[in-house]
């Protein structure tokens, strides 16, 4: 049996991705510190569910924390799925140290128990969460895994490129097997109440308005949380290959999105269907770190690791809307 260390265990995609690798029979040890930057309660509330599975373990913990991480060595991980991080481009502009800690020395920390890992012989593959941000003022679209991304539009994005940079750093340097996955706008049950997709099923419930940036001209690579999970243990099953007489490290990037860019408005009109209520917009300027559109060239994962999105958000709104209203009691 496979034992992966999954980070971020009680977040959105980590949770998700949890309960995949346990329905397919590996063991996971799941890592999370519960911090407070959205409601813990439904942090909770995703640990309690993955731990009716005995192959689950849960250590509370910080990424950032060298000593509580490299205290894992010897609990015969076989892989590693780093998905924690200090999430958000707009809390980026309030808060940057807590980007830096997260996602920077938290790649750090985590590549260094990679290494160990590896060095001991135990570690086969090593992926992180990237994101669609590091494309950052890019204009040509769709986004393909080989366009420049040197010009961030936030402190967010460029900690994430950072992510990148270090992970193909240690696959030089070690040999370790690293993939970065750049995630699009993921969304569905058991979502982030952060992101637009709460915040305006929840505005419209309550009969309140939503904000709705740029004037409505934005676009986003919607893609629903199965599709992204389906996605991350795909990767996860096909480490790359150190390619020693062409001196490539092995090291890959992927995107995962829905190949389709929605109109933003089109997206909210979709919620207004599932929730049966109309929103009242409030029209506003873009913004700062933001960026109009995103869309994703998957050309590449589907290639190479077999990737193949099949929900539109026609289907996965319905889904998730259905899971908003349970949970939140709307």
């Amino acid at each position: 049996m496979a034992k992966i260390l999954v980070t971020g265990a009680a977040g959105f995609i980590g949770a998700a991705v949890c309960h995949a690798l346990l329905a397919r029979g590996d063991s996971v040890l799941g890592v999370d510190n519960l911090n407070a930057y959205y409601d813990v309660g439904l942090k909770q509330a995703r640990l309690a569910r993955l731990a009716k599975d005995n192959n689950f373990t849960f250590c509370k913990a910080d990424i950032a924390d060298k000593d509580a991480m490299m205290a894992l060595c010897g609990s015969g991980v076989t892989a590693i799925v780093h998905l924690a991080a200090q999430p958000g481009v707009r809390y980026s502009l309030e808060n940057p140290f807590a980007y830096v800690t997260a996602n920077v020395m938290g790649q750090a920390v985590m590549l260094e128990l990679a290494r160990a890992l590896h060095a001991s012989g135990s570690l086969r593959h090593f992926v992180y969460a990237s994101s669609s941000s590091v494309y950052g003022a890019n204009t040509k679209t769709p986004f393909a895994v080989h366009d420049p991304v040197e010009h961030p539009n936030s402190l967010y994005a460029a900690t994430k490129r950072a992510d990148e940079l270090f992970g193909h750093t240690y696959a030089h340097l070690y040999g370790i097997a690293c993939t970065g996955l750049r995630f699009f706008t993921v969304y569905g049950p058991w979502g982030r109440p952060d992101m637009a997709p709460i915040l305006f099923a929840s505005a419209i419930a309550k009969g309140k308005p939503i904000t709705v940036f740029n004037q409505g001209e934005m676009w986003r690579d919607f893609t629903y949380i199965d599709d992204i999970v389906a996605g991350v243990l795909k990767a996860l099953d096909r480490p790359p290959k150190n390619n020693k007489e062409g001196g490539a490290p092995p090291h890959a990037l992927y995107n995962l999105g829905n190949n389709k860019s929605e109109k933003l408005t089109d997206f909210i009109a979709e919620i207004e269907k599932a929730m049966g209520m109309p929103a009242e917009k409030i029209m506003a300027p873009m913004q700062p770190g933001d960026v109009p559109a995103t869309y994703a060239d998957i050309e590449d994962s589907i290639r190479d690791l077999g990737f193949q999105p099949t929900t539109p958000i026609s289907v996965g709104i319905p889904k998730f809307i259905a899971w908003f209203k349970d949970y939140y009691r709307a």
